[in-house]
């Protein structure tokens, strides 16, 4: 019997058009996503199939229609399927954005609330930084150590000390670094002199999981404190700890920290493997976290389920 862990993706893995056919096919997505247009008050699915794009990209829309996409997958698993996560799963992980998808698979949000967090996380992260004063940059064909000492060497500026550090460990030999744009920008020609196969900037809105986002933890800090996570029904592998928690203040404590810290994909999805999974099934838009995990644990199955005929094969593995 295969071990199965339900991973969830996170920002970057939008795209136009995600959940349209499953709305169309199940009443159960359905539901989801009316029950998030409702308690966002906009109307975030018809921005979900129809776009524009830029618009679905903000990162307080992103968030929160990930996740509607990954629960309304789940649903319709549980639904048409009858799959219940006590008897199929034995953990669940997520990607930045997507530990509150996981957390509201296991119960530990409902989904209005974590689509209320999700919009508010969005927003704070966006605030947290003026615009062109952050950015990100994806390091391919390297290894945390020779990432980290980029980041090092990168830090000194003509002002002084600038931020920068290792945002996400993604597997695979990819590092996403973080911080101030002129820090950034140095560590891509440090990189280069370093035998990085690759060094560039990436599309995005602010520059996330570095200290320069200390505000919105702030924000996540007091929003969690009036909202704070239930046990889950299953344990949940931290992204900033690569391990597992079940302890809902801990839970709360590590989602604060995350929105600063290292997403620590790799070590995340090693662990998994420790613990015996040997499968995994990313639920939601794209196909990113199947491709990782191909990458960190070769011998281990990778599924992804986005659309109806997803969802048919997967219930053939589960």
């Amino acid at each position: 019997m295969a071990v199965h862990a339900f991973i969830f993706p996170g920002q970057g893995s939008q795209a136009v058009g995600m959940g349209r056919d499953l709305a169309a096919a199940f009443a159960p997505a359905r539901q989801v996503f009316e029950e998030v247009d409702e308690v966002l008050k906009q109307k975030l699915t018809k921005l979900m199939f129809e776009g524009p794009g830029d618009e679905l990209t903000l990162t307080e829309n992103a968030q929160p229609a990930l996740m509607a996409v990954s629960l309304a997958v789940l649903r319709v698993l549980q639904a048409e399927g009858g799959i219940s996560l006590r008897d199929k799963v034995a953990l669940v992980a997520g990607h930045s954005l997507g530990e509150y998808s996981a957390l509201a698979a296991v119960d530990a949000f409902s989904i209005a609330d974590t689509a209320r967090l999700l919009k508010l996380r969005g927003q704070a992260m966006q605030k947290a930084v003026p615009a062109g004063l952050g950015a990100m940059a994806a390091l391919l064909g390297v290894e945390m150590d020779v990432a980290r000492e980029i980041c090092a060497l990168a830090e000194a500026g003509p002002m002084g000390r600038e931020v920068i550090g290792c945002a996400n460990d993604n597997g695979g030999g990819q590092v996403v670094i973080s911080g101030h744009k002129a820090a950034v920008e140095r560590a891509i020609e440090i990189a280069k002199t370093k035998g990085v196969k690759r060094a560039m900037l990436l599309p995005v809105s602010a520059p996330f999981h570095c200290a320069l986002m200390a505000p919105a933890a702030d924000a996540m800090a007091e929003a969690l404190a009036e909202t704070p996570p239930r046990p889950p029904a299953i344990p949940l592998i931290a992204n900033v700890t690569a391990q597992k928690v079940t302890d809902p203040g801990l839970i709360r404590d590590l989602l604060v920290s995350q929105v600063t810290d290292t997403v620590r994909w790799r070590e995340s999805v090693q662990e998994m493997v420790a613990l015996g999974v040997d499968s995994f099934i990313e639920l939601g838009a794209g196909k990113v976290l199947a491709g990782l995990v191909k990458r960190i644990a070769p011998d281990a199955a990778a599924h992804s389920a986005s659309s109806p005929a997803d969802i048919e094969a997967l219930l053939k593995v589960l």
